[in-house]
């Protein structure tokens, strides 16, 4: 009997082990970029150990600043503010002041989105929705619908937080078809612990056959303590706007602004120094500006949920005054004790 015969090392063969196959070579892209993934790697890690912090957004460069002043708080007449809170989540919100006009809203929000509505009394709607997909990143949304042509509009806005930068874009109106509307990106990077630069870039397209395209650069200064913030803006038509915040004291806020305004056209500039001071049931704000207008805010709350508002201006290039007082009150399902109130015995 013919006896079955195996090869054996010896003759040279060797079993089809898998450290015996062939490996395929390298696809000659991934060759090409490695030198360039290698080289991004170090660079965030090096970028990482710098340890910068977030600069903030755009948007709020002058957050500080606007708080300060009267801009956003000033009024005249009479003004009634209402808010009543249904849950920890839920409120209406209304508003009517001594012309014959009112606004109602309610505002809805949770961890991660944030709704709000309204409507006046001339059926303007306007709506605003702000979705948190992760802790850095934000979309927002915010329409209005107006009877009246040319005042509808919608805002498609996305907000990304980076470790050490913030990115931000915008349009407004957009239509995809011709590519019309306002487009706005912006970007801000922290270059030391206490200087971020940025740059925001704005695209007009009105029309198809009409377009303009603007580029504006950002800087702000942040002590290590945070007790003052510097900002500048700078544009190339000839606009600078500087302002500087300051907190002097743990209830004491100073701010300046400066807008200069160089151009061929038109030279101009308005200097507006502002304070704030917080006291312990009240809130005092003044303000003088170059153009002649001293102006005071007092919100006085005799309660948790009820203030009352005192507000005053005198242009004296103008030789005009006015003068406003509102109310606000809040009706709240919490009770005296939650809101730091002595309980009722």
């Amino acid at each position: 009997m013919a006896s079955s015969t195996f090869p054996s090392a010896k003759d040279g063969s060797t079993d089809p082990s898998p450290s015996s196959v062939p490996q395929a070579p390298k696809s000659s892209y991934t060759s090409a970029l490695s030198p360039l993934t290698n080289a991004f790697s170090r660079f965030s890690q090096w970028r990482k150990s710098l340890d910068l912090p977030n600069p903030g957004t755009v948007e709020n460069l002058q957050k500080e600043v606007k708080a300060t002043h009267l801009t956003n708080f000033m009024f005249d007449g009479a003004r009634a503010d209402l808010t009543k809170s249904l849950s920890h989540t839920l409120s209406f919100l209304g508003s009517q002041v001594s012309t014959p006009s009112y606004n109602f809203g309610t505002v809805f929000a949770n961890n991660n989105i944030f709704l709000q509505g309204s409507v006046d009394h001339e059926g303007n709607v306007s709506a605003r929705m702000n979705q948190g997909w992760a802790e850095n990143s934000i979309t927002k949304i915010q329409t209005q619908l107006s009877s009246q042509a040319g005042h509808s509009m919608i805002q498609l806005e996305h907000d990304y937080q980076g470790q050490d930068y913030s990115l931000n874009a915008k349009a407004v109106n957009p239509w995809p078809a011709d590519l019309t509307g306002i487009y706005i990106g912006n970007y801000l990077q922290s270059v030391t612990k206490n200087l971020a630069l940025g740059v925001e870039t704005l695209y007009q397209r009105p029309t198809p056959d009409m377009s303009e395209f603007t580029t504006s650069y950002l800087a702000k200064v942040t002590s290590d303590d945070k007790n003052w913030i510097a900002t500048a803006q700078v544009q190339p038509s000839g606009i600078l706007q500087a302002t500087y915040w300051q907190k002097l004291h743990e209830k004491v806020e100073v701010a300046a602004d400066l807008q200069l305004m160089a151009s061929p056209q038109r030279r101009d500039a308005i200097a507006t120094l502002g304070a704030k001071y917080d006291l312990r049931m009240a809130t005092f704000r003044a303000q003088l500006d170059s153009t002649g207008k001293v102006s005071a805010l007092l919100e006085q709350r005799f309660a948790p949920t009820f203030a009352f508002l005192v507000s005053g201006e005198i242009d004296h290039f103008k030789n005009a005054a006015k003068v406003g007082v509102g109310v606000m009150i809040e009706s709240s399902t919490l009770t005296p004790e939650e809101m730091g109130m002595p309980p009722q015995h």
